[in-house]
């Protein structure tokens, strides 16, 4: 196995625990640690990405969005709040600069934008 792969599974490992943890707090965010373990485990080893993909984790959190279907609205909530509250916090501490501010800014509209219009939303089951 080359170094490549293994920092793939490792991250993907990593994306994995840090989603699951996400999903039983309410203010750590799981999709974007999920995205992040199912590009590293497809990247790095087929019998990972295979696994990955057949959790409940992925079923529950991801599958809908990857397929092109989109999220649920409880889902694209969760995720607008969640990524507000920790640019909020990362908005308060960077009082003295401005440039900070301005790109968080943007970046949190455009989050916003993409999630209220980007992105489908569905039912749930």
């Amino acid at each position: 196995m080359n170094i490549q792969k293994a920092v793939y599974i490792v991250l993907g490992c990593v994306g994995v625990g840090l989603g699951a943890f996400g999903a039983l707090v309410p203010f750590i965010p799981t999709f974007p640690f999920l995205l992040m373990a199912a590009y590293c485990f497809a990247r790095s080893s087929k019998r990972l990405h295979l696994w990955f993909i057949n959790t409940k984790l992925y079923k529950n959190n991801l599958e809908s969005y990857v397929q092109g279907h989109g999220m649920t609205k409880k889902t694209k909530v969760h995720i607008m709040i969640t990524v507000t509250v920790l640019m909020s916090i990362g908005f308060v501490m960077m009082e003295q600069v401005v440039v900070g501010r301005m790109i968080l800014t943007c970046v949190w509209i455009f989050h916003i934008i993409y999630f209220i219009w980007g992105v489908k939303t569905i039912k749930e089951n």
